[in-house]
């Protein structure tokens, strides 16, 4: 679009604007109205719409002529928000599927963890889904983490919405780390599918799940999501499932490993991990 607006000549004595416009498929308004972004209060604007959108990237132009009204103090409305961030082209980003849809045929199970202190590593796991973002469409990708370390045990992205990429991850994890005693989850139909269900139960594992629109039972993968979005995917245009894989790989293995974590007093997730660990071994020993 901005390629076309720079082909437009003001002023042509051949063709009018109106018809330069109709020609290059370029909204009138937003010509007319980009030969006044040298007003300083338009720049300000434009600058603090930019500001915002990188640290609010679903804000619409309602919510962010909201946001500049109660909390910047500017008397604007929400048309001359639209006309600067179609200017600006940003887009709010929008909401996705839900991941969680639960299939009322498949059984579900009571939540375990309230009230219960969660002191070391492995005693319980969750995991969760949300979507990515693509240049062309959206992936979904499922982590699995240790409650007390917040360790990102596991981890798989993909196009479809089934079960079979997070029995992946779950059999990655348990072949990686063993078990823990308890594994938390919301009510989706991945994780009240028969393969999820019965890899627990083989595994000796117990099944805890949310209860309906409680997504604060599952707050520390809620948590991660906000942390993985505002600092990996947010601030890329993945080109494809392969990019995205690469680039959350080199993510969540800097997570894991270099990120201090304020949870654990600034110890990195796997630090903590492994401190918890050779914790457990020596109580172990000395009974």
């Amino acid at each position: 679009m901005s390629k076309r607006r720079s082909m437009i000549v003001r002023g042509h004595r051949l063709v009018s604007m109106r018809r330069q416009c109709e020609l290059l498929r370029v909204n009138r308004s937003t010509v007319y109205y980009e030969s006044r972004l040298d007003d300083s209060d338009a720049i300000r604007l434009m600058r603090l719409i930019d500001e915002q959108h990188l640290k609010t990237p679903f804000f619409g132009s309602r919510q962010m002529a909201h946001w500049l009204s109660e909390r910047e103090g500017y008397a604007i409305n929400r048309k001359r928000v639209q006309r600067l961030m179609q200017i600006m082209e940003l887009r709010a980003i929008a909401p996705r599927p839900s991941t969680s849809k639960r299939n009322p045929q498949h059984k579900t199970y009571p939540y375990l963890l309230r009230g219960v202190q969660v002191l070391r590593a492995n005693h319980v796991w969750a995991a969760d889904i949300t979507y990515v973002p693509m240049a062309r469409g959206f992936a979904y990708l499922v982590a699995i983490i240790d409650w007390h370390t917040r360790m990102v045990l596991a981890w798989r992205l993909s196009n479809a919405l089934d079960a079979s990429f997070c029995v992946e991850a779950l059999d990655e994890a348990i072949a990686r780390w063993g078990t823990p005693a308890i594994f938390n989850t919301d009510q989706g139909t991945q994780f009240t599918s028969e393969a999820w269900i019965a890899r627990l139960k083989t595994s000796g594992i117990d099944i805890s799940m949310d209860g309906r629109g409680r997504c604060l039972d599952n707050v520390f993968v809620e948590r991660l999501w906000r942390t993985v979005k505002y600092e990996e995917v947010h601030l890329r245009a993945y080109e494809d499932l392969h990019d995205a894989r690469e680039h959350l790989r080199r993510y969540f293995a800097f997570y894991n490993d270099e990120r201090p974590h304020a949870a654990h007093g600034g110890w990195t997730p796997s630090a903590a991990y492994e401190d918890s660990l050779r914790q457990q071994h020596g109580l172990a020993k000395a009974a």
